[in-house]
């Protein structure tokens, strides 16, 4: 398609013509545009440099651009060198043939952003210290407590003088080593809470110390913890209750049942962002298994190629895309089923709720046009460039 924005054949034109040769090669190799889309994108560039006289006198590229090469031609009566630095990178490289080819996307959260993420979504879980009570010295106490993170990803407690796991701290010592392990819930097809082995934990060991009163942190920890806690404003100021912080020396991550579990090293924990879905994303999960089965069907299809679907479920939900659980017969032995993940990234990661929403339903558009032999006027199929990983097989064949 041809844009044009006044006379293409104005005298102007002989001042300097100047094509732009833009490869969006980052964007256009992880998204699909239509040609109008495109358009709009190129007029917003040349508006956004306004104050000469300049105007787009063509612009052209093909039906879709999935990635291509765009070529814009600006009219302008001033000197184009300004232009051509802008453009010299762009254009020597699709001469040249130096442009490669951007790198497959990483759809997958690190090890160390997975745990973050576990033990900020919680805000509870089981404290794990060395009894010293007549019978059981020596033996592990596990309480249930509330928690709260500071910025380094340090788990803080607010913990009564007289609680047996605070006593346990104090006969302990300083140094002896206490475990806080923190369990994520999740979705399932029946919109229910998931519990068991089928879930993210994490297990955060180390050495746990009472917060001085005049900590830099304290007024924050306290904001925090009196968020997330409500009953904790009423017992905050009381003399017999302390904050205490568990410094991590060793964080044990599991993804799951049969599936990933590693140590995550205490450095890269604290360095580790905490996925921006991780509030929504049970919510997220629960939703498409329960108003979505149809196109999961398709996606398990058409997408991911596994036939003989039974059942399809989505075990989880980030900003770099979404897990998919799927149940279907074995090729030999139809009587019997097999279970399968698999990772389905989004193109771009998302920075919202809305933008995940936006690309899962991407998915299901190009699930349902694959199935119904819709095309792009190219020689790609419908969904062929939506990074997939099969994450984890039947471990039971």
């Amino acid at each position: 398609m041809d844009l044009y924005h006044g006379s293409p054949t104005s005298n102007n034109h002989c001042a300097g013509d100047i094509r732009l040769s833009f490869l969006f090669t980052e964007l256009m190799s992880t998204m699909r545009f239509r040609s109008a889309s495109v358009a709009t994108l190129a007029c917003l560039l040349v508006v956004a440099s306004s104050g000469e006289e300049r105007g787009v006198l063509a612009f052209s590229s093909g039906n879709l651009v999935s990635p291509r090469h765009v070529t814009l031609t600006l009219q302008s009566s001033q000197s184009p060198r300004g232009f051509t630095r802008i453009a010299s990178t762009a254009v020597a490289e699709a001469v040249n043939g130096e442009a490669t080819a951007p790198p497959i996307p990483d759809i997958r959260l690190n090890i160390a952003e997975k745990a973050r993420t576990v033990t900020a979504v919680c805000t509870s879980g089981t404290l794990c210290t060395t009894s010293h009570s007549e019978g059981i010295e020596g033996a592990p106490f596990g309480s249930y407590v509330d928690y709260v993170l500071d910025d380094e990803g340090n788990p803080v407690l607010l913990m009564n003088d007289f609680s047996m796991h605070t006593v346990n701290i104090q006969a302990s010592g300083k140094d002896a080593p206490v475990t806080l392990f923190a369990q994520l819930g999740g979705p399932t097809q029946d919109n229910q809470e998931q519990k068991g082995q089928d879930v993210s934990r994490c297990s955060v060991t180390g050495t746990i110390s009472r917060v001085a009163e005049d900590s830099e942190d304290m007024d924050t920890l306290r904001m925090r913890y009196g968020i997330a806690h409500s009953y904790a404003d009423q017992v905050m100021d009381s003399p017999r209750f302390q904050f205490y912080r568990l410094e991590p020396t060793k964080i044990y991550f599991v993804g799951g049942f049969g599936v990933s579990s590693k140590w995550v090293p205490p450095e890269e924990y604290r360095e580790a962002t905490p996925d921006i879905l991780a509030q929504e994303a049970g919510k997220i999960a629960a939703r498409l298994n329960r108003d979505h089965a149809a196109d999961l069907l398709l996606t398990a299809e058409q997408i991911l190629d596994v036939a003989d679907v039974q059942k399809v479920q989505v075990t989880g939900v980030d900003r770099l895309g979404m897990d998919v659980r799927v149940t279907s017969a074995m090729l030999r032995r139809r009587n019997k089923l097999q279970t399968d993940e698999f990772r389905v990234g989004f193109r771009i990661p998302v920075i919202s709720v809305e933008d995940a929403k936006s690309e899962v339903l991407k998915v299901f558009q190009e699930a349902w046009e694959k199935a119904n032999g819709v095309t792009w006027g190219d020689d790609e199929l419908p969904g062929a460039d939506i990074p997939l990983i099969k994450t984890a097989e039947d471990a039971l064949l």
